[in-house]
């Protein structure tokens, strides 16, 4: 009798778990811990009939924590999604950092890799965040709901800025950005053919020139190359002054490398045109030197991952395997040296003691001209311009060649993995439909489970009432849920209130566990995420 008293059944989204309490006494201060004191009946959500306390959460991660409890190790399920797991644990105020090590990749790879393609989501300006009438309004959406429903209209504006700068910044907002990026990956090819074919001995022409009784040549251009990209640069000017205009965050435009290369490239043209008239030395050596930097156009090439999403994912695999290109390079490092060095002594041996060079004997003649031969072997690439001539030499250069291959082929897997994940994640955000708002739930009533019982559970109080959780200074769009101020602000029947996410704020670090200091007063807060909740009158 007395063991049946130190057990307690908690019914976790339908699935019953029955365990000790000084089992959940393990870890003191999260929320399963307060299940054992003396007031958990009124606090949480009770069931006297079947005896269990009832949690409308995930059923299946609630077997892996109940049974952190019992073993003191944290597991993650293979088949759930690391940032469903991440919510969980959160709620039930365990510390993310207590996962074994085991699982560890397994509950962090999701994670990592929606924060790296957070910058394919291009983010779409909203109203003016200052607007008092907007107060805790998040999308653009709803902000245009709100001003109608205020009776006010936004601006021209407010209204063109957004599309505007989806126009020339995202290609699949719309068809009329698909025409744009059309338009504009035509002329990035167009301007790059054009660049290359400068170089061409078939499109440029000698001309002489006697100046002092000396004779100079100068190369001169075809006209019409010039004038295509005369055209293309006007192009590339127009686009980037309107993404300028349009751009809702200029600071974080002008720190992008894409922008700056668009003015670096655009620049130089417009200098050469206005000082091709001047016969100066140093307007001659000022042109002389925009031409070397007319090189610049060439990266132009990078403005395709804006059109591209393979190309945005192979610079973010990149980005994610930097540490293993480290290693990579390291080890080439290593073999490159070792090599180099073996080569040169394996190759004299048997040189003519009169030729202390071994010029006549060998071309491997010192230790840094065999760092070449050492590169192009362990890459396997063999130009043949060096080669060994004697045995020894060729016994280092098929060990040179054995190294090269496990060195390079080491890395590879996981390049190719990230490569893989990036992509999918990818393509999945990108054929995923907008999501919309297909219902608006109603408020929570007074007295209602879905609300009553889980502020108090998390508060460790009693139930506060509707009236003291949307009062005046704590709602944000209106005077108070049901008010006459609210009534008489919107006149409509459909007036839009809105509780934010601040009242529903979320703890992802273990703060239920490490900030709850006393009885009733802990650092909880509701674990919902970032939300919003409408109530339609």
């Amino acid at each position: 009798p007395g063991q049946d008293s130190e057990k307690i059944v908690i019914n976790c989204g339908g699935i019953r778990h029955e365990t000790y309490r000084s089992t959940l006494k393990t870890l003191p201060g999260t929320r399963l811990s307060w299940l054992t004191e003396p007031d958990a009946f009124s606090n949480f959500d009770y069931d006297p009939k079947s005896d269990e306390f009832f949690f409308d959460r995930h059923p299946a991660t609630f077997a892996f924590i109940l049974n952190y409890y019992r073993t003191g190790k944290l597991h993650c399920p293979s088949d759930v999604c690391g940032p469903l797991f991440e919510e969980e644990l959160a709620f039930w105020g365990i510390d993310e950092t207590d996962v074994e090590a085991c699982c560890w990749m397994n509950y962090r790879q999701h994670r990592d890799a929606e924060e790296a393609l957070d910058s394919f989501e291009t983010p779409e300006p909203d109203a003016p965040e200052d607007d008092p009438a907007l107060t805790g309004c998040a999308d653009g959406d709803l902000k245009r709901l709100c001003l109608q429903e205020d009776g006010r209209r936004a601006t021209r504006w407010q209204v063109w800025q957004p599309w505007m700068w989806a126009l020339f910044e995202d290609p699949y907002s719309s068809k009329y950005a698909r025409y744009v990026a059309f338009a504009s990956l035509f002329f990035i090819l167009l301007s790059i053919s054009t660049f290359c074919l400068e170089t061409h001995e078939a499109f440029n022409t000698i001309y002489n020139k006697t100046e002092n009784v000396t004779i100079v040549y100068e190369v001169v251009t075809d006209g019409w190359l010039t004038y295509v990209e005369g055209v293309c640069v006007i192009w590339f000017t127009i686009e980037v002054m309107a993404r300028v205009v349009f751009c809702p965050d200029k600071a974080e435009f002008f720190r992008s490398a894409l922008n700056i290369i668009d003015f670096v490239a655009i620049v130089p043209f417009y200098l050469e045109v206005a000082l091709s008239g001047l016969s100066s030395k140093t307007a001659k050596d000022i042109l002389s030197f925009l031409r070397v930097v007319r090189f610049v156009r060439i990266l132009r090439i990078f403005k395709l991952t804006r059109h591209f999403v393979g190309l945005r994912v192979l610079g973010h695999t990149l980005r994610a395997s930097t540490n293993e290109f480290l290693l990579l390079i390291i080890f080439l490092a290593l073999g490159v040296l070792i090599f180099a060095t073996m080569i040169y002594y394996a190759e004299r041996i048997g040189a003519d003691p009169n030729d202390p060079t071994a010029a006549a004997h060998t071309t491997f003649k010192n230790i840094p001209i065999g760092f070449w031969w050492a590169v192009v072997t362990m890459t396997t690439l063999g130009y043949g311009d060096m080669y060994p001539e004697t045995w020894s030499g060729m016994l280092v250069g098929a060990l040179c060649a054995l190294a090269g291959v496990l060195t390079i082929a080491m890395p590879v897997p996981v390049i190719v993995n990230n490569f893989g994940m990036y992509y999918s994640l990818a393509m999945a955000k990108q054929k995923l439909p907008k999501k919309r708002n297909k219902h608006i739930p109603r408020a929570p009533q007074p007295g209602s489970p879905n609300y009553c019982n889980m502020m108090a559970a998390l508060a460790n109080e009693d139930c506060p009432t509707i009236d003291q959780v949307l009062g005046d200074e704590r709602s944000p769009a209106t005077g108070g849920l049901g008010s006459n101020t609210s009534r008489e602000r919107y006149p409509h029947d459909r007036a839009c209130f809105l509780l934010s996410a601040g009242e529903f704020q979320r703890t992802t670090d273990g703060n239920v566990r490490k900030g709850r200091t006393g009885q009733g007063t802990g650092g909880t807060t509701l674990t919902t995420g970032s939300f919003y909740l409408f109530a339609w009158l």
